[in-house]
């Protein structure tokens, strides 16, 4: 008898499965069965498609740590019914999801693929059909031992699989929302869909999956720029339960050599905070020691988040902090090191 592989529809909210008011002309969510009415194409996998949803369905930008764990949840119970999962996903913070889970399902040995579309999946020109349609087939495909080709979490979207810690969306505009300026992509998908395995996470397949719930959100994220207010950076810095900063510099991680910003910083390591340096550039590296005010940042206890994207240094730090709460410099020590491919080595 020929196995029939199963999938994991998970509706979590987002443009694909919206429809447009026609009194207001603002998109709305629409019952989840009639998104999968708007593609008839899923029928002819050979694959079975169950489906759970979100209820009711997520604005992204209302996305939080509850929700990662509601999906990780999800996942982690429904792991061993499953040979793949789908969640469908508004696209503004489909990056941080992305990022948020590759931590949250340590070993990972099968495909979790987080999609969506730029339209909804009743127009005409939607995109939604394609990301949706390729994701089960990506979701799907073994190789010749039987494993997932993709075992680890990654986006698909506009005809490339990119790894989800990876990932920044570009576009608010194109089909071609996402893209993961330092790292290859996993699958390219044109006429034939094309699988880099030596680009993929290597999990130990004897080994099980371990999901985790904890997050922990006492983080912030903010941007040097030419001005920025001394009253500002020390208030942020002192703020009561705040464990963790990331710090978005210039080029390759240089920051204003001003003494009372290092000062700053000096006393919020001091403290126990977190620092990590991310470059405001979308492509490149933290190059700390590469120009004397990168320097002095190292001086002060700032670390380095290498080529990591701000989606996946942040939550990243949420995932540490659950699991080290009184250990900052463990944190630091594992901000530099790649847990699930989200830096370079």
């Amino acid at each position: 008898m020929t196995y029939r592989s199963k999938v994991l529809l998970i509706y979590t909210g987002g443009t694909i499965g919206m429809n447009r008011n026609p009194h207001t002309g603002a998109l709305e969510p629409f019952d989840f069965e009639h998104l999968l009415y708007n593609v008839p194409e899923l029928k002819q996998f050979d694959t079975q498609i169950d489906t759970y949803q979100f209820d009711p369905p997520i604005d992204s930008s209302d996305m939080s740590p509850r929700h990662w764990t509601d999906l990780s949840h999800c996942i982690a119970d429904h792991y061993n019914d499953y040979d793949g999962f789908i969640v469908l996903h508004g696209t503004d913070t489909m990056a941080y999801t992305a990022s948020a889970l590759s931590y949250m399902l340590e070993n990972l040995t099968k495909p979790v693929i987080i999609t969506g579309s730029q339209l909804p999946i009743g127009q005409l020109r939607t995109d939604g059909k394609e990301n949706l349609i390729t994701a089960v087939e990506i979701a799907t495909a073994r190789d010749e031992e039987g494993h997932a080709m993709v075992p680890e979490v990654g986006i698909y979207f506009g005809g490339h699989l990119l790894r989800g810690n990876r990932t920044t969306k570009q576009s608010a505009e194109e089909f071609n929302a996402f893209e993961s300026f330092n790292y290859p992509h996993l699958v390219n998908a044109g006429v034939n869909i094309t699988y880099h395995r030596e680009r993929m996470l290597k999990p130990d397949w004897e080994k099980p999956m371990t999901p985790h719930f904890r997050l922990d959100n006492n983080v912030i994220i903010f941007s040097l720029f030419p001005g920025i207010r001394e009253d500002l950076i020390r208030h942020i810095i002192h703020t009561p339960n705040l464990k963790a900063i990331v710090m978005r510099t210039f080029g390759s991680g240089n920051a204003p050599q001003s003494p009372w910003l290092l000062k700053a910083l000096r006393e919020g390591t001091r403290n126990g905070k977190v620092i990590v340096n991310i470059s405001q550039c979308m492509q490149g590296a933290v190059e700390m020691s590469r120009y004397d005010c990168g320097f002095h940042l190292q001086e002060a206890g700032v670390v380095s988040g290498y080529d990591q994207t701000v989606e996946s240094a942040v939550t990243k730090l949420m995932f540490l902090q659950s699991h080290y709460p009184d250990d900052p410099d463990t944190i630091r020590r594992l901000m530099g090191q790649s847990l699930r491919g989200e830096i370079t080595v």
